[in-house]
């Protein structure tokens, strides 16, 4: 007699696969936080999920596959930025990068998962490789298509190192008095600098 209610081990019921991918993703992004990505394993990240390791493989596959997909929900508010500045005229592309850009490291529910993985791609070359290729993909190539100026993809590249090591000195680092100041007046200081990276001559 066949047991209905038995199901392959380690799978849940299709209702819960939502919350249990979920829970998976928020307790990698609390390991590679803590851990770092070369001290974080699968088996940790699914006890702190509160499931079995051949789940974790189940929906990621390898720890590398767990952090591209805990990469890709932490950064996906900062992958809108494109969306952000595609109406700007080109002389506002600047301002309206940099405040949005501040604007997702200033909540602190965007800034914590953003922090996780930002720590550990600054660690090691096989989470910085996951972050650099979906950053690459999806944010810088996405607004050099917006420029239309030579070298577009060095301007966008550029642009982001001036605003990826400012928020690495603010969030990461933090570095006074720039971790304390206010946020408009880094806004201010900041996006010149980017517009003629983006822009300029």
């Amino acid at each position: 007699m066949t047991d209905t209610g038995a199901r392959r081990r380690g799978r849940p019921p299709r209702a819960e696969s939502a919350d249990t991918r979920d829970r998976i993703l928020a307790a990698a992004r609390e390991e590679f936080s803590e851990r770092g990505y070369e001290k974080s394993t699968v088996r940790g990240i699914a006890k702190a999920a509160g499931v079995d390791s051949a789940l974790v493989h189940h929906y990621f596959g390898t720890k590398e596959q767990v952090f591209a997909a805990a990469v890709e929900v932490a950064v996906a508010p900062a992958l809108d930025a494109p969306d952000a500045v595609a109406d700007a005229p080109l002389d506002q592309v600047g301002e309206r990068l940099t405040r949005f850009m501040f604007g997702v490291w200033e909540n602190p529910t965007t800034r914590m998962p953003l922090l996780a993985v930002v720590r550990s791609a600054v660690n090691n070359e096989t989470a910085a490789a996951v972050f650099r290729r979906l950053v690459a993909a999806q944010l810088l190539r996405r607004i050099a298509a917006q420029l239309d100026v030579p070298d577009a993809e060095l301007r966008a590249e550029l642009a982001a190192a001036q605003l990826v090591g400012t928020a690495m000195l603010r969030y990461v680092i933090k570095v006074e008095p720039l971790a304390s100041v206010d946020v408009e007046r880094i806004i201010a200081r900041v996006a010149p600098v980017v517009q003629g990276h983006l822009t300029g001559p």
